[in-house]
């Protein structure tokens, strides 16, 4: 019998093993290309919504466009302009209740979802908190939609994957799909204040993940596909470009979930309260005429009969110092406080008050 050479069977046997280690590699690579990302992304977006709104506002025109004639007549002509906004909403639930930022729907007339499926559903809305910049908007007589999980945004990891979804520039019309992009949690509780609208941004979690015009309203999920966030608005460094610059932020879901609930029952959150005090800001010249060792902070100048002022003790007279730990410097101050955390009738508020140049202080239950 023929022998084989000894190099000639060592040749196919690393033929072989190297063909099966091609193999074994190529599986290897296409199955790393799913990973917790990708799988994030395939999970919630049948759940993220295009919105487009037409709305009306109301202009003041010396030349009115619509109508020329009339507007040469009389030049300051006022009429209502036909406005088109896109943005982005995600599913919240199977019968159809959707979150967005109350920004993208303000003034809305008319205001059309649409979903990965393709199809196109008139939506109303729901309910509205502009003070969080929230609204939640609903798509009736149709069930078993399909819903994000709504994650806890107080427990995000500085550093940790996260995924925006939405309709940047109207893209979700071109292939009815949401853009999704990806970064990292930059930070969390930033706080930003009251805006001249009214807005208050505070706890806001900052991502790199790009948002451009039209994310607003879409979802912020982490890698386990759960909704974190509301991408809001973003940092441009300029008021020209309108671009991404990977500053981004998002409203945590803790508190839209709050607000959700709030919306369905109610159609808006009641912020409304009282304290019953009239306060004056305190300088050195009334210290000094009042004998007072503090000259910083408000001076009590009014409390209402009955009122939550007087339920709390505070006395015509005291020095208001602090509330919640947040120095008083004048009466807008106080308010202030209120508005940027929140607070509603019912909650209380820690005063820090001066009373015959001694320090005591008093919890105040805000009432409507």
């Amino acid at each position: 019998m023929k022998k084989i050479p000894v190099n000639f069977i060592f040749f196919v046997i690393l033929t072989c093993f190297t063909f099966t280690r091609g193999d074994d590699l190529q599986d290897s690579i296409t199955i790393s290309r799913r990973n917790a990302l990708t799988n994030a992304i395939e999970t919630v977006s049948p759940a993220v919504a295009s919105i487009n709104v037409i709305a009306y506002k109301n202009v003041t025109s010396g030349y009115n466009m619509e109508n020329s004639i009339f507007g040469l007549l009389f030049p300051e002509a006022h009429y209502r302009q036909k406005v088109k906004n896109i943005g982005s909403g995600v599913i919240i639930s199977a019968d159809g209740y959707i979150v967005t930022n109350a920004h993208v729907v303000a003034n809305a007339t008319e205001i059309t979802v649409t979903l990965q499926d393709g199809n196109n559903y008139s939506a109303r809305l729901a309910g509205v908190d502009d003070v969080a910049d929230v609204a939640l908007i609903k798509i009736d007589d149709i069930q078993d939609f399909s819903f994000a999980k709504l994650g806890d945004s107080d427990d995000i990891i500085i550093g940790e994957w996260c995924i925006a979804l939405g309709n940047p520039f109207g893209l979700f019309d071109v292939n009815k799909k949401p853009t999704a992009t990806v970064g990292i949690i930059s930070g969390t509780n930033l706080d930003f204040g009251a805006r001249q609208d009214g807005t208050v941004y505070q706890d806001m979690i900052q991502t790199d993940a790009a948002i451009n015009h039209g994310n607003s309203g879409g979802p912020l999920i982490n890698a386990e596909g759960k909704v974190i966030g509301i991408n809001t608005f973003i940092f441009t460094g300029s008021n020209i470009d309108q671009g991404s610059i990977g500053l981004g932020f998002a409203i945590p879901i803790n508190r839209v979930k709050e607000i959700v609930l709030e919306l369905k029952q109610y159609g808006k959150v009641d912020r409304y309260w009282e304290t019953g005090l009239s306060v004056q800001t305190l300088d050195p010249y009334i210290a000094k005429v009042l004998k007072l060792e503090v000259n910083n902070g408000v001076i009590v100048t009014e409390v209402k009969p009955g009122s939550a002022g007087e339920k709390a003790g505070i006395l015509v007279g005291d020095v208001l110092l602090q509330v919640n730990g947040e120095i008083i410097s004048s009466a807008w101050s106080i308010k202030k406080v209120i508005t940027e955390n929140f607070y509603k009738a019912g909650d209380i508020l820690d005063f820090k008050i001066v009373r015959e140049n001694r320090i005591i202080n008093k919890k105040l239950r805000l009432e409507k």
